[in-house]
């Protein structure tokens, strides 16, 4: 349960007015309040009721979550990343080096804006270095060292985006509900879907569809001039579905993606593209398993993912990544956080719905169940975590395969792993036999050695950021050279 606190919501509502390009006159009016009113609530002299929470979310399609103590422990939890990879240099001289967290309280609470600024500001940073230190190794050129800097990724950012939004967009899915009825798709088997949504862009929109092998991997391929769709032959009717389904939605809600990804803070068009195909998929996901067909089926199966998969005729790793998107403030369910690495511990995915933080520092913990899933292929792991701040969630990690061609072909496989609170843990089936309450049976583990506090890791492959160069004997280990030896 979430919490209104008088004190932090008045700079968020004015801020919330000014992104809208709204006067206090104008949004006083959409919410049916007297100007004067509003007024005291943007100074925080009214307390901002839920009525009113309700109606923000009616006229500005406005989560009530986004105003709740979890935004807040979010990005606290982000910014004492950022505060742990601050040099000491960049204090100004303080003697601890170090911004306190009563100041990350203050800027999360009461600047929610400039703490997303100073994240993405340390992310822009982390990736530079990285792209500085990979040339480096490569050509050792002083030049290329720096030239590197002039590029952003932009994909870093379209996570930032859908982080904030808790990974639900309720106007997507009540949308794609209402499609799911008009479209007559209410009753048809989900194997048969993909016939309807073929037939829907043939009438609609005089789309032609061939399906053939494609190169580079690519899932959807649409030519506008000739309104001619190509896909792979590979898709199962489920992955087909999908991608008709995301056509649709750029045929169909074109204004629609393009005003949701119409975000000042976004650096450059490349970086709306990918919100808005983002949100496309989003709209495909939310159309083949719609919000409360697919919420009361999860709930009714205990959500046993194998089962959710066979009913609505779609992948595991497609029922992880609905499960992450389910909640509507009217009908919760379970806050997951889900996440899809390679091999290497690249993070290929990631979405939170709740407070757990992935790490943007030195990688993941060695000690997640997510890893241990590749030397068990096909075969569901679980795992009760404890993170340095005590609390615990169960995990569930599985590998997933996808074949790109024939004999001899490099496919694709991945891990994904599906985490909840150990508070929601009693509704899943794969809590069973588990004892939810026994601090002994949750495995330690950090969001990365370079911000994990543990001292006493026997798996710290680097030292905890924060203690500069005091290490522990645990982490001498990282070090090529410990110091004593160093020539």
């Amino acid at each position: 349960m979430w919490i209104v606190r008088k004190i932090f919501m008045g700079v968020r509502l004015r801020r919330l007015r000014e992104e809208r390009r709204l006067t206090q006159a104008a949004l006083a009016e959409l919410l049916g309040l007297s100007p004067s009113y509003l007024n005291q609530l943007e100074k925080n002299q009214r307390p901002l009721t839920m009525p009113v929470l309700l109606r923000l979310g009616e006229v500005l399609g406005v989560d009530a979550q986004s105003f709740s103590d979890e935004e807040e422990a979010r990005m606290i939890w982000a910014l004492q990343e950022v505060a742990a990879d601050l040099p000491a240099s960049a204090m100004g001289g303080r003697d601890d080096g170090r911004i306190s967290r009563a100041e990350i309280a203050e800027i999360a609470t009461n600047m929610p804006a400039v703490g997303r600024a100073m994240i993405q500001l340390h992310r822009r940073h982390r990736e530079a270095l990285e792209r500085l230190e990979a040339l480096a190794a490569i050509a050792g050129d002083e030049a290329n060292r720096t030239s590197s800097l002039a590029t952003v990724q932009p994909y870093e950012e379209v996570r930032d985006f859908f982080f904030t939004h808790h990974n639900h967009f309720a106007e997507l899915d009540a949308h794609a509900e209402q499609c799911f009825q008009a479209w007559g798709l209410d009753g048809i088997p989900p194997l048969r879907i993909v016939d309807a949504l073929e037939q829907r862009l043939q009438a609609q929109h005089g789309v032609t569809i061939e399906l053939q092998d494609l190169h580079d991997g690519a899932k959807r391929v649409y030519d506008p001039a000739t309104r001619h769709l190509t896909l792979p032959t590979s898709l199962t009717p489920g992955q087909r579905s999908f991608q008709l389904g995301t056509q649709l939605a750029f045929l169909e809600m074109g204004q629609t993606l393009t005003r949701m990804a119409d975000a000042p803070r976004f650096t450059g068009e490349a970086v709306r593209q990918l919100v808005r195909t983002g949100l496309a998929n989003y709209f495909s996901a939310a159309l083949i398993l719609p919000y409360q067909r697919f919420l009361d089926a999860a709930e009714s199966l205990r959500y046993d993912i194998d089962l959710l998969s066979q009913h609505f005729g779609v992948s595991f790793e497609t029922v992880c990544h609905r499960l992450s998107t389910m909640q509507r403030p009217q009908a919760h369910g379970v806050p997951f956080f889900f996440i899809r690495v390679d091999r290497a511990g690249n993070v290929s995915k990631r979405q939170s719905a709740a407070r757990f933080h992935f790490s943007r520092v030195g990688g993941t913990c060695p000690l997640w169940n997510v890893y241990e899933a590749f030397a068990h292929p096909g075969r569901i792991l679980r795992q009760l975590a404890r993170m340095p701040d005590g609390r615990v969630y169960l995990w569930i990690a599985r590998t997933v395969s996808r074949q790109m061609g024939g004999y001899g072909e490099l496919g694709q496989v991945y891990a994904v792993a599906l985490g909840c609170d150990v508070e929601h843990a009693h509704r899943l089936v794969y809590a069973k036999g588990l004892d939810l309450h026994d601090p002994a049976a949750s495995t330690p583990i950090g969001m990365g050695c370079r911000v994990c506090e543990r001292a006493d890791c026997p798996q710290r492959a680097f030292p905890y950021i924060g203690q500069g160069l005091a290490v522990s004997e645990n982490v001498s280990s990282a070090i090529p050279y410990p110091p004593a030896h160093r020539s």
